[in-house]
This record gives C-alpha cells, structure tokens and sequence, in this order.
C-alpha cells in the first residue's frame, strides 16, 4: 500500500499534477508548543506560542487517517518532545500504525530515567541539539540551559544506547551561525569519539530570523518543490495544517484543520492546488512564503529517489546525501541553497562509524 501511495506521488510529481490520488510519505507533527528555553534563531522569538499539547483526539485522526500511507513522522515542531506527557504514547501510536518516528530534543530533560525509557522505545532516529562547543557561545544560543548538564546528559546516551545495543539512530548537531562557526571542528571532534553517536552534523541555519535577506530568487525555481508533492506537511499543536514547516514560520496561512477537515481534503485543498501549478510552471518565486524561504531545493533526481525508497530509509540516507554534494563528489546543483546570504564554506556530515576516519583527515 504505502509503495503503491509513492507511485502515485511520483507521477503526479513528474507530470505537475495539481490534484494527487495519494497522501505525504511524511509529516512534522508538533505534539507540544511548550518550551523551556529561549533561543534567538527559534520561531518562537517572533510567533507567540501556547502552553499546550496537540489534543489526543488530532493526533489520533492524523494517524488513522494516514496510517496505510504515512511512513516517517518527526515528533517536533516549535516545542522540546519531552515535555509532552503523552511523548512516549504517540511513539508507540505510531509504530502500532507501521509509522516510524524520529524526535530532536534540547536535552535538559534527557536524565538517565528518560534516557533509559527512550532506548527501550520505538523511536527510531532521534537528533541531539547542541548549538556550541563552549559554554558561552552554547549559552547564548541556549538561553535558560546550562552547557556541563546538556552535554553530560547527551554522553550519557550515547553510552548508553551502545551499552543496550539500542538501534535508535543518534545524530548529534549543530546549526551553524555567526557566533558559533569558529566551533565546528572542535564540535565534530568532540562528538565523533563519543561511542553510540552514529552521526555528528552541521547544518546551516534554515529560519529567517538570523538572516531576514535570505530567500530564493526566482531563477531558483527551475524545479518544483518536493514539500508540495511529497511532504513533510507541517501540523501544529493546535490542529493546523500547513504545505510545510517554513510556511508557518513565514506567517502563511494553514491549508486546513484537522479538528474540522479530512486529511485528504487538506493535502488537496485549493490553496495546495495553486501552489503546485505555480510551482509546475516555475513561478514559485510569485508566492511570498515561498520566495521567502531558506530551505535547500533538492534537484529533481533526488525527489524521485525519495518516493521510489521508504521514508525511513530516505531518513537515514539524506546526510550522506548532503555530506556527498557539501565534499563536491556530486554536483552541487542537486541541493540548491537559498542565495541571498553568505555562502556556506562547506557542510560537514559525519558518520562515526567507517566515514568518521576518513572525514578527519580532510
């Protein structure tokens, strides 16, 4: 069933279908607006966010409704995982409908009781946020967590997570901006040698909050965007559905609701339509949320790539993918970033297992 969905996104994908007969492969479900900390890159410094979790109803149509065609859906949004209550439940939600999972957390609440209780999950891939390799820097970017606890508290995961044998994938990452740049290769020495990281990142800052003239121009937009044809659709706590994550934070409006309409009525909406057929005829840079945005652009090889593998496997290939094109071992065209910043001096994807040895002594 779900290959089959795939087929029928691809087609529409390759002949600019405004309307499609299948559902997202994935989605970004925002479980809990809450946050303990105060970060200046983070959305939630300019869109005000409730102090609430999604309502167990809205999940619960979301996952039945794509139960038989969603694969991969990131428990994250504007909000820290662990402080949804219900985190583990949706977690186990989810692996009953076949859906995989995979969460990003700040780590404050990642002691060794909800270390263990992670591990014996189903999650399968889980992204460690650390902004900074010393304490001032991770501090700024940090506000409201302490450097030593976060730290200690990702080590002792990792550790144990080798120790269990545990198979969740544990990515450590940063995003890289103009105060913690001169950290990274401490950052991705540090965090190569801790054992039970299978990959450490460095990624580039995809909000536009650090960088308000980012953005693409519309010769970017020879090729249309997968968002729209393959997900992640972005659905916020509160029941709202947007094409993507960037949409929301770029104040577009949501394409539906799901307390209110079906998902299939949503993935199909007129809004979604419209988009797509600008996006077809490469006029995307007419629609302001989309000329606005700081996410790459995948080359079009690599969208049909997406849909003919399982979202969980695409998961797991995308930072070799990335680490692939940002070493120039193929053409930097596959990923176009947006243009109207400082061009990047080079990404880092690291594996720590055969890759990591080979990366250092670059």
């Amino acid at each position: 069933m779900r290959a089959w969905n795939r087929a029928k996104l691809l087609w529409g994908y390759l002949n600019g279908h405004a309307v499609l007969r299948g559902l997202p492969v994935e989605y970004i479900v925002e479980t809990t607006a809450k946050c303990n900390l105060y970060c200046p890159m983070c959305p939630r410094e300019t869109h005000k966010q409730p102090k609430a979790d999604m309502a167990d109803a809205v999940f619960e149509r979301l996952v039945r409704e794509s139960g038989r065609s969603a694969e991969h859906m990131m428990l994250i949004g504007l909000g820290e995982p662990f402080m949804d209550r219900a985190i583990f439940d949706r977690i186990e939600y989810c692996e009953q409908h076949d859906i995989s999972t995979l969460l990003s957390t700040n780590g404050t609440f990642l002691d060794e009781p909800t270390a263990r209780r992670v591990l014996a999950s189903r999650l399968q891939h889980i992204t460690l946020s650390f902004d900074g390799m010393s304490k001032e820097t991770f501090e700024y970017y940090r506000k409201g967590a302490r450097f030593e606890k976060v730290r200690d508290n990702f080590v002792r995961f990792a550790r144990l997570k080798q120790e269990l044998g545990a198979k969740v994938q544990v990515v450590v990452q940063m995003v890289r901006m103009e105060g913690n740049a001169h950290e990274t290769d401490e950052f991705v020495r540090y965090w190569s040698q801790v054992p039970g990281v299978d990959q450490v990142r460095i990624k580039e800052d995809e909000t536009n909050l650090m960088r308000p003239d980012a953005g693409h121009e519309a010769r970017d937009w020879k090729h249309p965007c997968h968002y729209l044809w393959r997900g992640p659709m972005y659905v916020k706590q509160d029941g709202n559905v947007y094409p993507c994550c960037q949409s929301y934070m770029l104040d577009g409006k949501p394409v539906g609701n799901l307390e209110r309409d079906s998902l299939t009525g949503i993935w199909n909406s007129l809004e979604m339509q419209r988009m797509r057929r600008l996006h077809s005829e490469g006029r995307a840079g007419e629609i302001d949320i989309c000329a606005r945005c700081c996410t790459t652009i995948p080359h079009p090889w690599l969208v049909v790539g997406s849909l003919l593998l399982h979202g969980k496997t695409v998961r797991r290939f995308l930072p070799w993918v990335e680490r692939m094109i940002y070493f120039a071992r193929l053409p930097r065209r596959w990923l176009n970033p947006p243009k109207r910043q400082t061009p990047p001096s080079g990404l880092v994807q690291i594996e720590t297992r055969p890759a990591s040895a080979e990366t250092r002594t670059r």
